[in-house]
């Protein structure tokens, strides 16, 4: 047997088919790009205000905040995603098909 192992193609791709993977997951799923674009913006955000928080609030407990705003925007943002593709793919293929049917 031999210890080498066969290594796939993909993965020497080229800069220029890394930048169309990112084009084709943005066309993909918007939502979840804006989801992550959204939470490194809270995180930013909040780590650049670490010094003005209130006084007499400790470090853990602003930083849970900080973790509960980043998680519940990824969160709204796949929702949003999710709810969008059930419309897409459920419910406006009826409404069209209402729609020539009443004409």
């Amino acid at each position: 047997m031999s210890s080498e192992r066969a290594i796939p193609s993909e993965s020497f791709d080229s800069e220029a088919s890394s930048e169309s993977k990112l084009a084709r997951k943005i066309k993909e799923s918007p939502f979840m790009v804006a989801g992550l674009v959204g939470l490194t913006g809270i995180v930013g955000y909040n780590l650049y205000n670490l010094r003005r928080r209130p006084k007499d609030m400790k470090m853990s407990v602003y930083l849970i905040h900080m973790r509960v705003a980043a998680q519940g925007f990824v969160v709204s943002c796949l929702t949003a995603g999710v709810c969008y593709q059930m419309y897409k793919d459920h419910l406006k293929p009826k409404l069209a098909e209402w729609q020539q049917t009443g004409n």
